[in-house]
């Protein structure tokens, strides 16, 4: 009896074969991919055999070891048992050699004598969890690397010149006016306050008027409230990334509730980094504004961006543009506020010190004037406060990269090319 090539059978059994391959091809898939797993980690665990650890799990490193809110603590023990720098697994497959010890940051950051050199470190965007950043703030400054990044810095410089600073004070003693005026209404109200929120809805204030030419205050706009929401949600959902190891994989992870969250955490950022872009393009198309610009000696961050020409004579692109907003609009206020959070917790801490740092500045400042740049440099104590409090609470306490040549520490012990590190400050 003849069977029918339009037959059930035949149909079924084709489609069992083609699932058996499917089947096959993804085991062999698997297999590769567990076999280049297991090499890396082989190839890691020599790299780093010279630097001692706490035993870590095959696959988990030392995640486990961090997932309580004793981080600091937990660190602070291997800091004491292993001196100098400890290699931190991040995953089965990542570690990276936290560098803790001044010697060996200085062969880390390339110092020798008076000379500067970092050939050796390598795109920061290669470097473990760095990429997850990628989405939210871009290629700016922050993850460029090479001749990019040079001709960044290089065009951005001006914008932090002292001429530029100067008139900035007063901006920001403003903003920080318009911050104590909401203080004491709502002291008034409850003798508790959180600092935090305000603090960065005043640095942001602060570097929207200095470097992007807002003009008003912000720290009652309710935009920037859900922008400032956004950056707590972004960072929020870097830490618990970088933790999980299913959500390493990008594909997974967008699919996860998380990645949806932070796709629209983005979304917000950058709605409101377009949002300054466009109204400050605007502003520029009014020949009076572009004739007041033009007679600046030195631009403004976002007029530099705007002004900008490349070597090839192209202005930046509208990516490269908004890449270096969303950075230095993120850096800008979110690094300073905690930086002065940090300050103002010292500094209650220690009641003595705070009253001479209040004592100091009201001699300089009698009833009521508002701070200059010439007062700057009038406040020692208060200055040596303000650095004090920046050592033991930094605001960004670890910078990451990745070696592109092998380095040897001052002990003898080295790293191959390839390895990450993480500088810290213990």
């Amino acid at each position: 009896m003849s069977v029918s090539v339009l037959s059930p059978t035949r149909f079924l059994g084709s489609i069992s074969g083609l699932l058996q391959v499917a089947s096959l091809l993804a085991l062999v898939l698997l297999l590769l991919k567990a076999a280049q797993l297991y090499l890396l980690r082989q190839w890691l665990l020599k790299a780093v055999r010279e630097f001692p650890s706490p035993p870590s799990h095959w696959l988990f490193g030392h995640n486990q070891e961090f997932q309580t809110d004793q981080e600091l603590q937990q660190f602070q023990k291997w800091v004491e048992k292993f001196p100098c720098a400890c290699p931190r697994w991040l995953w089965g497959s990542r570690v990276s050699l936290m560098v803790y010890d001044p010697d060996y940051m200085k062969v880390v950051l390339g110092r020798s004598g008076s000379s500067i050199a970092l050939p050796f470190l390598s795109d920061p965007k290669n470097h473990g969890s760095y990429r997850f950043l990628a989405p939210w703030i871009g290629y700016g400054l922050l993850l460029l690397n090479g001749q990019t990044w040079f001709q960044h810095r290089k065009m951005l410089t001006p914008a932090f010149h002292y001429d530029i600073l100067k008139p900035y004070v007063v901006l920001m003693a403003d903003s920080v006016r318009v911050m104590l005026d909401k203080w004491e209404e709502l002291i008034s109200q409850d003798s508790h306050l959180e600092i935090s929120e305000h603090i960065s809805l005043m640095t942001l204030d602060t570097i929207m008027k200095c470097a992007f030419s807002q003009k008003g205050s912000l720290q009652t706009d309710s935009k920037s409230q859900s922008y400032i929401q956004a950056i707590k949600d972004v960072k929020t959902l870097f830490i618990s990334r970088v933790r999980n190891f299913f959500y390493q994989n990008n594909i997974i992870y967008w699919l996860t509730p998380d990645g949806r969250w932070n796709q629209r955490a983005c979304q917000l950022a950058h709605q409101h980094t377009d949002r300054v872009i466009k109204l400050r393009k605007a502003h520029l198309q009014e020949e009076e504004e572009l004739e007041k610009v033009r007679r600046k000696r030195n631009l403004d961050f976002l007029d530099i961006l705007l002004f900008a020409r490349m070597k090839n004579g192209s202005s930046l692109s509208d990516k490269d543009l908004r890449a270096e907003v969303d950075t230095f609009m993120f850096e800008g206020h979110d690094t300073t506020a905690s930086g002065i959070s940090w300050i103002l917790y010292a500094l209650a801490t220690h009641p003595e010190h705070q009253q001479r740092c209040r004592k100091e500045i009201q001699s300089l400042l009698g009833d009521g004037a508002s701070i200059t740049w010439d007062h700057l440099d009038q406040m020692p104590y208060t200055t040596m406060c303000i650095k004090e409090a920046l050592r033991l609470y930094p605001p960004v306490p670890a910078v990451g990269r990745e070696l592109s040549k092998p380095i040897t520490f001052p002990d003898g012990r080295s790293l191959p090319k390839g390895t990450a590190l993480g500088s810290i400050s213990p």
